[in-house]
């Protein structure tokens, strides 16, 4: 397929080399320019672009900005045809991005970001840690595989996605629809916590849409409150306390 990611840090200079690596034709846009592209993000293949080429004749647009962002990002999408695949892996943190009032007052986040961006999206890749997406991904069938869940209104860009996070190297699992997107973003169980498909659909299914910003809050303050930075492992194991 013929894939563009938007943002060229942590998450989605990943994507874009991974995706490259499964064969995909994969162009990349960083914020700084194309020249600004790291090499290891395009040693499989991917191609630096600039933004405003970025998204011309592309089936899938992959948007790893931060939350904050997508707003200013509606212009760019304006050209695009509806049939493309356009992707979310931004969360919402209050402290990083600054408030939102639609969302403190029970918004769903990706409702807000389809508004936003004008057009309906998929929400894919935010449950996972970066390290998560970096470091352990394995080829389909193997065991022990981490899922990721993949939301969207529409049936067949979510079976797009699904196919894509499969080819990243973890198992997609179809959470359904953008309304019920706020099941698989901070604050539940199912977020960054590395579970496997079944685990994985009883975390979204325990999770409380009430609670998830006291404990995405929670969790944040305890990070901050630590010594030092906590390993990949030591965060997931927090995450997963947070719920037992």
């Amino acid at each position: 397929m013929k894939i563009t990611v938007i943002g060229a840090g942590t998450i989605g200079g990943n994507l874009a080399r991974r995706l490259s690596e499964a064969g995909h034709d994969v162009n990349v846009a960083g914020a700084r320019g194309h020249d600004a592209v790291a090499a290891e993000v395009l040693a499989a293949g991917a191609h630096a672009v600039q933004l405003d080429t970025a998204v011309i004749d592309r089936d899938v647009i992959i948007f790893a900005v931060p939350f904050s962002v997508q707003p200013d990002l509606a212009d760019l999408l304006a050209a695009v045809p509806e049939e493309t695949v356009v992707v979310d892996t931004s969360n919402y943190y209050p402290f990083m991005s600054g408030p939102v009032e639609d969302i403190d007052n029970g918004k769903v986040e990706s409702v807000w970001s389809q508004e936003k961006l004008g057009r309906p999206i998929v929400k894919a890749w935010n449950a996972a840690l970066a390290g998560t997406q970096q470091t352990k991904g394995l080829p389909a069938g193997a065991g022990g595989r981490i899922s990721i869940p993949v939301a969207a209104d529409s049936a067949k860009a979510r079976a797009i996605v699904m196919q894509l996070v499969d080819d990243t190297g973890f198992d997609p699992f179809d959470a359904g629809v953008i309304a019920e997107s706020w099941r698989q973003q901070p604050g539940t169980p199912a977020y960054c916590t590395e579970l496997g498909l079944d685990d994985l659909a009883a975390a979204l299914d325990a999770a409380e849409k009430e609670r998830a910003p006291e404990t995405r809050d929670r969790l944040i303050a305890h990070f901050g409150s630590l010594p030092e930075a906590p390993s990949l492992d030591e965060t997931v194991a927090i995450n997963r306390a947070a719920f037992q």
